[in-house]
Order: C-alpha cells, then structure tokens, then sequence
C-alpha cells in the first residue's frame, strides 16, 4: 500500500553505509592544529575574507549588494558562495578560487535546500504533519545526498521558528505551533542533512534559522517587529534552536527582526550570550541576506562600517551577501572598534567547517558528474517522497462515507489545480522541476482509473482570476458525475518569505465556484494544496469531505490519488491549528487560561468572560487533529502511580484499538497542564508522541514515561525547573482530548 517504515529504514541505513564507503582517509593534520597553522600563514585581508559571502546567479531574496564577486573570488576576498549549484558551476568557480587565490582556501556552496533539492518531498508544514520523526528525517537525508551530488556543501535548513500566525507567509517552512513537536522535528532535520559523518559525500551542513522568533512578527507581516518577554523567549521560541544545537548542528543564521529593541544581527544577549556562551555553540553564524546592512533602516546602526562593529560583536561570524565586513571590517579593527581575537574567532569557526567537509583534502569532492547523475532522481529517493507525502495529507472532514471515493464512480475533477505541475511542489522548492516532471493530480488519478468514462477534468476557474467564463461548463460537466472533487489553494508563492496574507481564504472565486457546484445537490470533496492554515468555516459546512494537502512535492499528484481512492489512509496530523477567520489570530492549543476562562454554552456567565460575542473561542481545526478512514478507540488509561517525587518517573498506558473498517496509522498524543505554579501555566503542553500502525480489529497498549524533566518551566525567578503540586495528564489523537487522569509531584 506505501512505502513501510521498516522499508524507510533500510534507505536511511544504505545512505549511511554508503557514506562509509566513500569516506576517505585523512590524509592532513588533525583538524586544530591543520586551522591554526593555517591561520598563521593568513593576512589580515584574508581572514575577513572568510567572513564574506556573495550570491551567484541564481535565487535572489532581498536587494543585490556587494562588488562583482567573480573578482572577489580571485582577490581570495570571498570564503561561501550562496546559489550556485550543479557539479559543473562549482567546480567552475572553485577552480577560478583555487587558481587564484593565495593559500587556496576552498569555498563553501551554500544553498537553500528546504524540502528537497531535486527530488521535492511535501513542504516543511506538510512533512511536520506526518509526526513521524523517521519519515523526516529521512527526507532531509535524501535531500542532502541530492544536493551533495550537484555541488552543494550546505543548506539553510532546517526553520524551526514557531509560528502561531497563520497569516505569515513562512509559516510553510516551519514545523508549526508546538515547542515540543518542533523541537524533536528539528533534530531529526539536522541528523538527516548532517548524518554522523561530515566528510562523507553525502552529507551537508546544516543550518539552524532564524534566530530568533521571527515567527513572532506582529501582526503576520514577514520582517515585522517582535516584542516578548524572555519568559515567552525562552519556554516557547528557543527550544527548538537548542534542539538542534544539542542534535551537533554546525551553523546558524540570525533572523531579520529586532526582540525587544535590538536585530537579532547585532544582539549580543542572543548570539554571544545565549549561541555561544550559555548553549556552548561551537560552529558559525552567519546573517540572512542582507541582514547586517538591514540594521540601518531598523534604526540601530548609523551606517554599513556601525552595522559591521554591531555584528561582529555581536558574534556574528558571515556577512551574507552584505559586503559590509569586506569593505569595512579593516577600518574597523584599525580604529579599534573591533579585535583581532573576534576576526580569529570567527575565522576558525568557518575554516573548521570546512576542515570537517573535508574540503581541503579534496576540494572537489563534491563535484563527481557521474555521481550527480546516479543520485538524482533515485527510484528509491522517488518512492521515499511518495511515502512522504502520503503520511503528510491530513483529513478535516469526512461525512456520509464520502471518502475514500470508489473505482466504480463516476468522478468530476475540477478547480485550477487539477492538472498543476508547477505550485505542486510548493516554495522553496530548490532546483525541484515545475515544468513536466512533478506528477499532478491528473496524473495520479489517471494512474489509478483504467476505465476514463468514470474521470472527467475542467478547470472551472482559476485561482485569483475572476473570469467566470469556463465556469459554466465545469459545471456542465459535474451534473454527469456521481462525485465531485474540487482541486483548489493557492499559489505556492503565495506563502513562503514575503507573502504575508490578512485574508487567508480560498483567493479569488474559488469559493464562488464550490457554492455553484454545492447546488447539483451531489457529494463535494475538497482538496486543498496549499502553504498555510486558512480559513474554512463555510468549506467545513458545505463540503462533504476536506484533504488538506499542503504542496506534497514531485509525487504530490500519486499521493493524493492514492489517498482519494482508499490506496493510503491518511495519517496526518495538523501541526499548527486552523482558525475559524482572522479575527481569532493568534491561535494556538498551549494558550493561558486566563481568570475569567469561558467554559462553554454551558457556562452560566455569557458575558463578562473571556471570549468573542460573534464567534466562538474553539479552533475550526485544533492542533493535533486529523481523521482516518477507520476508526481509533482509546481505553483503560493508566498511571503507574498518582505521586512521584523528583527522582521517580511515571509511566502512563493507554489502550489504543483500531475499531474500523480499514488499517491505519494513529498519533498518539499525550499532553500535560500544570495546575498551579508560581507563573501560569498553559492549559495542555504536548509532552509526548508516538505514531502506531494498527491492522484492522487491532489493539495495542501504548506507553509514555514521564519524570520532573518534562515538567520543567521557567519560574518566577527564572530558574528553569520543575515545582511541586498536582498535574493533569491527558492522552488521545488530538489536542482537543478530555481523556484524562491526574497525579501529584512531590518534594
């Protein structure tokens, strides 16, 4: 039926033996005493050159800077090129570094390898709806065996920014809501680009962005301000940073935003004290484009030579594509507003990384054209991203049976996207082919469906244009049908970076159209592809089934065919919640409960309570929520004791059985609340996850174990512990769960 995880594991293990394989023996000095001898031999103008980056020709995302870095490559002024990609481009300008360059340091190739670089896997949110750490991980690691093959070093990847604002655009890279979810989501991407072994020809750096809270941007608007407490800072945003520092990851990237005053490119308290020092980061950092030049207009840097002093002492290691620390970091140091020891610093930092790629052994060893040719487009890689996407589609609604749709059927596809092969793979989507090779729905279904009297296709409409002229014959055609499926979203670079919405409904006529078809009177299923939560309140009352879909990626098309006609059962999960309109944002499952909470219907008090007199306070679709085509049932949940002390842990069992009609995979979830504290606390925290595969009349006894760690918050004093008192505990198959049980901590 899919791709088995025991199947998915055995990949992952090949890519690992392969890497052994291709290793090579160090044949230099061991890495610190190879950096420092090298930095001995360096000038001045060369170390900063390390600390530059330019753009190739290539993907560009803010405004172009810095001189003609073809010329800067030669000078030996330049340590990373971002966007240049294929065996033969970077080995071009590697030979042009090499050739002229004094000590011939040999560059590093960044690239923004997000969720896929030619073989393209459902976007971030979408793989983060699967909560399968193995499946993710893996896709990272194919991802990374890809771009190594086609001359890249390194990604910035993975986006662990926590987002609850569904109206910003990158939302779409992100795992969501959820610290915990993002934090085990986070790591499993850095050990998949990373693996154990840098030197291996299959692995990449990875890079942790964006620090931090850019997810937080008032408002939803990208590059907005942020503001919080270091309360909200430390329990919420930043555990998912130390996840992957923890996880070994090698780089990090600040993020465009000012906290509390101050752009995270120049903020000494988040780079140096917390990167470095508190967390003991050992890699590099490096800014976002631009990012160092962007704190003028921010208001706190006077001019480029101001931002370079701020950055640098920051603890910033590479200028991206700035130019700022090329032409004034000298000046800087000559006048003393900066050190030596901070350029060193920074330095052996990049030419460590380097060190461990193993770039100065063999600085082409990432350019093997044989190699970028057997490894791009693997049969293996191609059905890993099908699995992928299957596990990633999550069901909102099902009705009456409507799903999953019969052979037998007579079938009309409609809506802009049924025959799309270009937002399919979504943003982001690295060298990923839009022009033919990526399967679209069509595609998928035609697969499928032998007898194609029982398939139609027709538009309908378009996605934001409002002509209504193949409207009428879409419907036409649908009175024919027994079923309806409407195929509808978004562009895909209606998300990503630079793509914040404050409508975030079907665009255009979309939903026009669906109100038209609703009239024939004949069952309605609404797939969605898409980068972001939107809101449904009328598609969730008319439709009679919903698949969101996200962007699936290269087999996006097979997927969603094979989970309309029953072929894959969906599993996913929703990792950030889906509100009911715009005027509930920011919504999210761990909210306070505040002093007068709204309980309901039920409540006696209507008025004077926390809450919306237009609309109700609950999600459309809550974190963690998502059917199946069989049915889950939960019984005899269990503690182990209903008191623990700071040494013990807790077990707690819950009996999952699949009590439907279909196999199926279940997400079992388990959520804390800490009751009383000496700061609020949250309502639910997701503590813990596990994903089971249930054969049809199958039960299994599910275990989690919990100890004072996973009760650990951020005190009134700051102290980041666990304090005694009672506790709920909840488990099921989404965050709405009332299934719970209590137990006490004590001393």
């Amino acid at each position: 039926m899919k791709f088995k995880t025991v199947v998915l594991l055995l990949l992952a293990g090949s890519l690992t033996a392969n890497a052994q394989k291709d290793k090579k023996k160090s044949a230099i000095k061991p890495k610190k005493e190879f950096v420092s001898e090298l930095m001995a031999k360096m000038t001045i103008d060369e170390k900063i050159g390390q600390l530059v980056q330019f753009t190739a020709d290539g993907t560009i995302t803010g405004p172009a800077a810095g001189d003609n870095f073809i010329e800067q490559i030669k000078k030996g002024n330049v340590g990373s090129i971002l966007n240049a990609t294929t065996v033969k481009y970077t080995a071009e300008l590697q030979k042009m570094n090499l050739d002229n360059s004094r000590l011939k340091i040999p560059l590093l190739f960044g690239y923004d390898v997000i969720h896929g670089y030619k073989t393209i896997f459902p976007i971030t949110l979408g793989e983060s709806a699967t909560w399968d750490l193995n499946a993710v991980e893996l896709a990272a690691k194919i991802s990374a065996a890809e771009a190594a093959a086609g001359g890249v070093h390194w990604t910035f990847s993975p986006m662990v920014d926590i987002s609850r604002d569904p109206r910003w655009g990158r939302v779409s890279e992100g795992a969501g809501e959820d610290t915990y979810l993002g934090s085990k989501l986070a790591m499993a991407r850095v050990r998949g680009y990373q693996g154990n072994d840098l030197s291996a020809i299959n692995t990449i750096l990875a890079c942790t962005k964006h620090f931090a809270a850019y997810g937080a941007a008032e408002a939803g608007r990208d590059y907005n301000t942020v503001d919080m407490s270091e309360r909200m800072l430390r329990e919420v945003y930043l555990p998912p940073f130390k996840a992957t520092v923890d996880a070994g990851v090698r780089t990090f990237m600040t993020s465009f935003n000012e906290i509390s005053g101050v752009p995270a490119t120049g903020n000494k308290f988040l780079v140096n004290g917390i990167l470095k020092d508190e967390w003991k980061f050992d890699g590099f950092v490096v800014t976002d484009y631009t990012g160092m030049n962007e704190m003028i207009p921010h208001g706190y840097a006077k001019d480029e030579k101001h931002a370079g002093e701020l950055a640098l002492n920051a603890g910033v290691d590479m200028d991206m594509v700035g130019g700022i620390y090329m032409k004034n970091l000298k000046k800087s140091l000559s006048e003393g507003k900066v050190t030596e020891a901070q350029i060193n610093d920074a330095c052996r930092r990049i030419l460590e990384a380097k060190y461990d790629l193993g770039l100065f052994e063999d600085p082409y060893r990432y350019n093997d054209a044989k190699r970028e040719k057997e490894v791009t487009y693997k049969k293996e890689y191609l059905e890993a991203a099908l699995d992928v996407a299957n596990k990633s589609l999550v069901l909102l609604k099902n009705t009456n049976h409507a799903l999953p749709l019969k052979k037998e059927q007579k079938v009309a596809f409609v809506g802009p996207l049924i025959s799309d092969e270009y937002n399919i793979i979504g943003s982001w989507a690295a060298s990923g082919d839009r022009h033919g090779f990526a399967v679209s729905v069509e595609e998928g279904v035609n697969k499928i469906i032998t007898d194609k009297s029982k398939i139609s296709f027709a538009k309908g409409v378009e996605i934001l244009d409002k002509k209504r002229d193949m409207m009428q014959a879409a419907i036409d055609n649908a009175k024919k049908a027994d079923v309806i499926v409407a195929v509808m979203g978004e562009f895909e670079n209606m998300t990503g970076e630079a793509a914040s919405r404050t409508n975030i409904d079907l665009p255009g006529i979309q939903k026009e159209f669906l109100a038209e078809l609703k009239k024939l009177g004949k069952p309605i299923v609404l797939v969605l592809l898409n980068g972001r939560p939107l809101t449904l309140e009328w598609e969730d009352q008319n439709m009679d089934a919903i698949l969101e879909a996200w962007w699936p990626g290269t087999r996006g098309g097979d997927a969603i065919a094979q989970t309309l006609y029953g072929i894959n059962n969906p599993s996913g999960k929703l990792p950030m919640t889906f509100p009911r309109n715009v005027g509930q944002i920011p919504l999210y499952y761990n909210h306070k409960n505040t002093g007068r909470p709204y309980l309901g219907k039920a409540d006696n008090e209507q008025k004077y309570k926390s809450r919306y007199i237009d609309v109700d306070n609950s999600p459309l679709y809550e974190f963690g929520y998502g059917l199946s085509y069989t049915k889950f049932t939960y019984s005899n949940f269990k503690l182990s004791a209903t008191k623990i002390n700071f040494t013990q842990k807790l077990k707690a069992t819950v009996e999952v059985a699949n009590t439907g009609n279909y196999d199926g995979e279940e997400v079992v979830q388990l959520y804390i609340r800490d009751k009383v504290g000496s700061v609020t606390r949250p309502v639910k925290e997701l503590k813990g996850f596990q994903k089971i595969l249930l054969k049809k009349g199958e039960k299994k006894t599910v275990e989690f174990e919990i100890s004072s760690e996973d009760l650990k918050f951020y005190g009134i004093d700051m102290q980041f512990a666990a304090e005694p008192g009672d506790f709920e505990i909840f488990v099921g198959g989404t965050s709405a769960t009332d299934m719970k049980l209590e137990f006490e901590l004590v001393k």
